[in-house]
This record gives C-alpha cells, sequence and structure tokens, in this order.
C-alpha cells in the first residue's frame, strides 16, 4: 500500500525555515527531525481524504536537531485546517532550495504568503504593491519551479528511454529463445530475418546516448560513447546488412545473444542509478558480465570481418577505384584488415582495462568508520 504525501508549502527566512502541512483534523503528529532530515506521519483529511499521510525530505543543509547542544529547537504546531513546523538551521544562510537532491517532489510547494527574499522584504505587508516590493521575484521563483520541472522532464525521458531499449533487447532475446525451442540449429540461420529490424532500430537510438552527455543529460564525455556505438553500427550495418550471404552465418546469432545480453543488464542498472538505488546483484551481473562477453562479443566482431573480406573483394562494395573526379582510392577488404589489427589487440586491451577499473571502482569494498562512544 502507497501511503500519500501531503501538500508542503516553505518558506525561509536566514535562520529558520517553516513547513505549513496542508492536513486537517491532525491530533498527534509524528515529527522526527534529524540533521538533514525530516519525518513527518500523521492521520488527518488532506487531498487524498481521511487517511494516513506521510513524507520524508532530505534538507539542503544541516538543521538543528534533537542531538545538537542546544535546547531542541523544532516547534511544531497544530491548527484545524494545518501542521506548522518550524526548523532552525544550523548555519544561518539562504538556500537555494529546499531539498538536497534538484529533483522537487511534486507535492512539495513555495508558501508564498510567508515568503522572505535575502534582502529582508516580506510579504506580510499588505499596504505595499508586491510587484514594485519584489521585483524579478516570481521571476526568480517561476524560474527555480521550472528547473524542478526541467529536472523532472529529464529523469522522465532517461527511465523511459533506457525501460525502451531493455523491453528491445528482451524482446530479441525471447523470440531467438523461442525459436531456438521449437527448431533447434535450424531457427539459426534466420535469425537476423527475424530479430533484425528490431537490432538495427535499437543501434540507431543508442546513438541518442551520444548526445546525451553534449545536451548535459548524463555526465561523462561524448567521445568513447561515440566510437562504442559506432563500432557495432559498422559491424551490423556495413557488415551484415549490406552483405546477405553474412545474414545467415552463425556468428551473427550468437553476436545478438552476446550484444543482448550486456544490454539487458546494463539499461535496468542505469534506471536504478536514475532512481539512486543501490541493487547490489543488478551491480554485481552490470560490473562482471563483461568478462566473458565482451571477448566473446569482439571475436564474434572480428569473425564477421574476416568472413567479409573475400566477399568485399568479390563484390568490390564500398571500395573507390582510380580514376575518378576526387583522385581518391579506398580499398574496402584493406580497410578492414587495418582494423582487426586495432580492435583484436589494442581495442580489447583497452575496453577490458576501462571495464577493470569501474568494476573496481563499483564493487570495492565499502569501509565503515564506527565513531568511538
Amino acid at each position: 500500500m502507497v501511503i500519500p504525501s501531503p501538500f508542503v508549502y516553505w518558506a525561509q527566512t536566514e535562520k529558520e525555515v517553516s513547513l505549513k502541512i496542508d492536513l486537517k483534523n491532525v491530533v498527534k503528529p509524528d515529527v522526527n527531525v534529524l540533521e538533514s532530515k525530516i519525518k513527518f506521519s500523521a492521520d488527518g483529511i488532506g487531498a487524498h481524504g481521511k487517511t494516513l499521510y506521510e513524507f520524508s525530505l532530505d534538507l539542503y543543509s544541516p538543521i538543528k536537531s534533537i542531538e545538537s547542544d542546544s535546547e531542541y529547537p523544532t516547534t511544531v504546531r497544530i491548527f484545524d485546517n494545518r501542521v506548522e513546523v518550524i526548523l532552525v538551521k544550523e548555519k544561518p544562510s539562504w538556500w537555494p532550495r529546499l531539498t538536497a537532491q534538484p529533483q522537487k517532489p511534486a507535492w512539495v510547494k513555495i508558501n508564498f504568503d510567508l515568503w522572505t527574499t535575502e534582502d529582508g522584504l516580506d510579504s506580510e505587508d499588505e499596504t505595499r504593491d508586491v510587484m514594485k516590493d519584489y521585483p524579478g521575484m516570481y521571476d526568480k521563483l517561476q524560474k527555480e519551479e521550472f528547473g524542478y520541472r526541467k529536472e523532472d522532464y529529464k529523469k522522465v525521458y532517461l527511465i523511459l528511454y533506457n525501460l525502451f531499449q531493455f523491453v528491445g533487447f528482451s524482446y530479441i532475446l525471447a523470440v531467438m529463445a523461442v525459436r531456438y525451442m521449437k527448431l533447434e540449429g535450424d531457427s539459426i540461420a534466420d535469425t537476423y530475418e527475424h530479430v533484425g529490424p528490431a537490432m538495427k532500430f535499437l543501434q540507431l537510438m543508442q546513438y541518442l546516448e551520444v548526445m546525451h552527455p553534449m545536451f548535459g543529460y548524463t555526465k561523462g564525455g561524448v567521445l568513447v560513447p561515440f566510437m562504442q556505438v559506432s563500432g557495432r553500427a559498422m559491424v551490423l550495418f556495413a557488415m551484415i546488412e549490406a552483405e546477405p550471404r553474412m545474414q545467415t552465418k552463425p556468428v551473427v546469432f550468437y553476436l545478438f545473444i552476446v550484444w543482448s545480453l550486456i544490454e539487458v543488464v546494463r539499461y535496468p542498472y542505469y534506471i536504478t542509478q536514475l532512481y539512486k538505488k543501490e541493487v547490489y546483484i543488478l551491480t554485481w551481473l552490470r560490473y562482471t558480465m563483461w568478462i566473458p562477453l565482451y571477448p566473446i562479443g569482439i571475436v564474434c566482431e572480428a569473425i564477421v570481418l574476416i568472413r567479409n573480406i573475400p566477399y568485399f573483394e568479390e563484390t568490390q562494395k564500398f571500395t573507390i577505384s582510380l580514376p575518378n573526379p576526387w583522385n581518391f582510392a579506398f580499398h574496402m577488404p584493406t580497410a578492414l584488415r587495418v582494423y582487426l589489427l586495432f580492435l583484436m589487440c589494442p581495442g580489447l586491451y583497452l575496453v577490458m582495462s576501462h571495464m577493470h577499473k569501474l568494476r573496481t571502482i563499483k564493487l570495492k569494498p565499502k569501509v565503515v568508520i564506527k565513531k568511538s562512544k
């Protein structure tokens, strides 16, 4: 059962943060204030009717809690139509937002009735013109709210993208598994015919992952994901799609299995990271499955390239011969041989070294330091 959260309206001064909790007929609320967190639970009448409401907020900066040296400073006042909580900041300062994370919960709102600006003006003087007293204040607050919404939209988009890719690669694995159970070895030759279009679409979608860091949606560089996605795209489109005789080879079946197994773990892992949840088994799989799968995948890609060299010698596909208006020559089989030199030795070493470093960081044991009493 999901317990709803009440609407919470917040305002601040340099020293305090006030929370107005929109609940009626509250008798004994359970308010737990920690160093940088507040937890609230109470029975009352709110947006979901008469029921139990609760919320938990990680605050932007520390506040004085029960464990502080001074007398417990939190004030809780109960009214017929609301509950007010006054929190005292550990260090007087102006917070840019209420929560520690940039994503604001939808039920947290700004209390314009108590809002005070950093220059000392407040909104309690009814004789003043609010627009004159606070030039640009509403624009600033709207930008803050928009900033929260922008973060929310970004998170929703990334979750939907990763979920879409996970479902897509799961579909490919499911189709291949069902066909193999029915037809056994006879299904291998028709693998590309049945799941090739889905694999091509998902591969093209992965170029969005190259653009995510460019627009600030994810952290990291652009060059590495571009090389990874383009390397796989070259194998899929230039080596398999462009040569029909390669599409029926067993190596395509095994290559698609390896690619799909990697992705059905990688994308759920990214979703848990967006929710800031740590699922150890998923993290372990993400940074362990590559040990057998990456070498197998690179070997399969190399086999595809090697098998295509005589085909491209025969058809001269992608080869540019002289003379031509550009005075430029390109021999595709030779380019494949050069590419294989970098794929099999330096490429495999770089990828494995990079993943080993990530695995060491992600799976290293956490050191817990216990404070002496």
